[in-house]
């Protein structure tokens, strides 16, 4: 079972403990630190994977208590479905929601393999907002890469800096041949292209979670302060825009 990191780890755990009305029924499956246990089985010293700001950590169990309950929810998605109390919060790209009152919304979820995989801490600001406007607009976002490739030099380049200076990830410039339909050959251009499936997961969740750009939302992210907002602008307009000479 794999879902918003966080929630079937430290969330359980407090809640167990303060007894605030969150919790999942003992059949319920988590992801421990040595593999998938049921609930029932998770005891004081068991260590279960957690999320520790943007990143995965190991939470020991200190003390697990049971309770009867009158109701539990099924949350069905379309990649699982897990069942939880309705208090119990779930991740979602606008923050934190009830299970109750989870339909109709994307769910932030990381696949039991991937719990261990390394995380970037984005920084927000105006090279934030660049990124996700040019991947936006021409930019490519595979399983486990994010990568760019245009015929300007120019705008390549500051992709890649811009990719490193919000990511800490290393990005290199790469000169590369793709093939054109309206020229009948191959044409030279220019490719910036990282590996991170961690990235690419959150490329997806900021457009909802769809690869097809008809289907693809506004990425809503870009719209927590001016100086993001503009990036993005700059971004998308380097990419598919075209600069009036006035």
């Amino acid at each position: 079972m794999s879902v918003a990191p966080g929630t079937v780890s430290d969330q359980w755990i407090q809640a167990l403990i303060g007894g605030l009305g969150y919790g999942l029924p003992s059949r319920q499956t988590v992801n421990a630190v040595g593999g998938r246990l049921r609930a029932r089985d998770v005891q004081a010293g068991t260590k279960l994977w957690t999320l520790d700001g943007t990143r995965t950590a190991h939470t020991t169990v200190t003390q697990v208590m049971t309770a009867k309950v009158r109701e539990v929810v099924d949350v069905v998605t379309d990649h699982l479905t897990f069942t939880v109390s309705p208090d119990q919060v779930l991740g979602t790209p606008d923050g934190w929601v009830h299970a109750r009152d989870a339909t109709g919304t994307v769910l932030a979820w990381t696949p039991a393999r991937k719990l261990c995989r390394q995380r970037p801490v984005i920084q927000p600001g105006h090279s934030f907002g660049y990124l996700v406007g040019a991947t936006c607009s021409d930019g490519t976002v595979g399983s486990n890469y994010v990568s760019l490739v245009v015929n300007d030099e120019g705008f390549a380049r500051r992709y890649a800096q811009v990719l490193g200076r919000c990511t800490g990830l290393t990005a290199r410039l790469e000169r590369v041949t793709r093939p054109s339909g309206y020229l009948g050959k191959d044409v030279p251009g220019f490719r910036v292209r990282v590996v991170s499936s961690y990235l690419a997961d959150l490329m997806r969740q900021y457009v909802g979670g769809d690869a097809h750009h008809m289907r693809q939302r506004f990425p809503r992210v870009v719209l927590r302060d001016m100086e993001t907002f503009e990036g993005f602008l700059e971004g998308y307009t380097d990419g598919d825009g075209c600069r009036s000479r006035r």
